[in-house]
């Protein structure tokens, strides 16, 4: 448990990317950090940008709302990264530049529907059972391919990659399986949709972080490392 301050914290979470890039050969640049603020107070978000921190992931959408409007004044790029119902795609449609969750189409057709037209496409990813547990959202593996080519049609939209949050294994080197899956199903999406952006891999957590960085994540999701435990 992070026991420094939030710009301390970040510091040390970025110096463990820059070793986990360097042990697979990887170019630090190459990793996004998502600061995971869900549960935390505007405060904290104001403090984690002030540290240099840009990007900030949310997943309740109606906390996420009041802190934007709290925050109006900082650059900040806001992901939404929590599960999505259908009659709220409008409010992350309007007030995120991406989403992670993306795992039906009816979802992504309501998100492009409602995307204002003074905005860029939404920025999205689709959110994979990996593991195909019936606990957790996603698509699976194998309807993934469809979804992926509906989701490419809408207009307002911009495919950008995958997300997945697989079950936790004992060891670092069983963790990087489920990532290592993800990363052959971005790698068949390239080659089945070649004329989409997919350069995106959301992948690892606060306890993960490294061997999905081994594995080819693009933005890694932390929370706990950051701000601390849970509100």
């Amino acid at each position: 448990m992070p026991k420094g301050s939030i710009a301390e914290n970040l510091n040390s979470v970025a110096a463990r990317i820059v070793t986990a890039c360097q042990s697979c050969d990887r170019s630090p640049e190459s990793v996004t950090l998502l600061a995971v603020s869900k549960t935390r107070p505007a405060a904290d978000v104001r403090a984690a940008r002030s540290a240099g921190q840009r990007h900030f992931g949310e997943n309740y959408l109606q906390e996420a709302l009041e802190k934007q409007q709290a925050l109006t004044d900082l650059d900040i790029v806001w992901h939404f990264i929590g599960p999505l119902q259908s009659n709220k795609t409008r409010d992350v449609a309007a007030n995120f530049q991406w989403m992670h969750t993306v795992d039906r189409l009816k979802v992504a057709r309501r998100l492009s529907e409602q995307r204002p037209p003074n905005l860029p496409p939404l920025n999205v990813c689709l959110q994979v059972n990996i593991d195909e547990e019936e606990s957790k959202s996603g698509v699976s593996p194998e309807n993934l391919p469809a979804l992926a080519a509906a989701v490419a049609e809408l207009p307002n939209l911009r495919l950008r990659g995958l997300m997945a949050i697989p079950a936790r294994r004992g060891e670092n080197e069983d963790q990087r399986t489920p990532f290592r899956q993800l990363a052959a199903l971005l790698a068949a999406l390239k080659a089945q949709l070649p004329d989409q952006p997919l350069d995106t891999l959301s992948m690892g957590m606060s306890g993960d972080m490294e061997a999905a960085v081994f594995s080819g994540a693009t933005i890694v999701r932390i929370g706990t490392d950051i701000f601390g435990a849970r509100q």
